[in-house]
């Protein structure tokens, strides 16, 4: 900006204080330079991955299942992403971190990106993720109960068994796994999307 216009503009604080709406009209000697913000530099698929810490393979999948917006293509063919992905890139990773799968992430993300807000929809599945938990660290609380049991069985079997001789432990699982009131192994499976 030139110093005539520089003296001759208000700060936006005095503006608002005397009323003064700000608008797009042309002002005599008033020159607005053009100042690019040095983040928004484009990205290639390699230099996106090495900056967000995943591999340019994740980067890859994430735009063809739709978490990373289509990639806009040089002459070359060669991918490149605004600054904005590695943002993205950063938080699809910390809610992968926290439970989220890639098929929730992209419903979600593909909202967001035509407009919606689906905040609403991104508390529910994180609750649900938290009630999954919960569940978890229940299932692991029984299964800790019953190996403990398991291993106090194991040591009366090594105790009464003679130098020598097998106690049949892993095979004792077995009668140990028909008596036990609940299966040992009752944790969630993730879905691999």
């Amino acid at each position: 900006m030139c110093a005539h216009a520089r003296e001759s503009a208000l700060p936006l604080a005095v503006s608002k204080l005397l009323g003064l709406a700000l608008t797009l009209e042309c002002i005599p000697g008033l020159i607005l330079l053009m100042v690019q913000n040095r983040s928004s530099k484009a990205l290639g698929t390699g230099s996106l991955a090495k900056a967000a810490g995943v591999s340019p393979d994740t980067i890859r999948h994430y735009e063809s299942i739709g978490v990373l917006p289509r990639a806009a293509r040089t002459e070359s063919d060669y991918r490149v992403y605004p600054a904005s992905a590695l943002e993205r890139v950063l938080v699809v990773q910390r809610a992968l971190r926290i439970g989220f799968t890639l098929a929730e992430l992209t419903e979600v993300l593909k909202a967001r990106d035509a407009g919606g807000a689906p905040c609403r929809r991104v508390y529910e599945l994180a609750q649900g993720k938290l009630k999954g938990m919960d569940a978890d660290i229940e299932a692991l609380k029984r299964t800790r109960r019953y190996v403990k049991k398991v291993l106090c069985d194991w040591k009366q079997r090594i105790e009464n068994a003679s130098s020598g001789e097998k106690s049949h432990l892993l095979y004792s699982l077995t009668d140990a796994v028909s008596k036990a009131a609940t299966p040992p192994n009752q944790f969630r499976r993730k879905r691999s999307t």
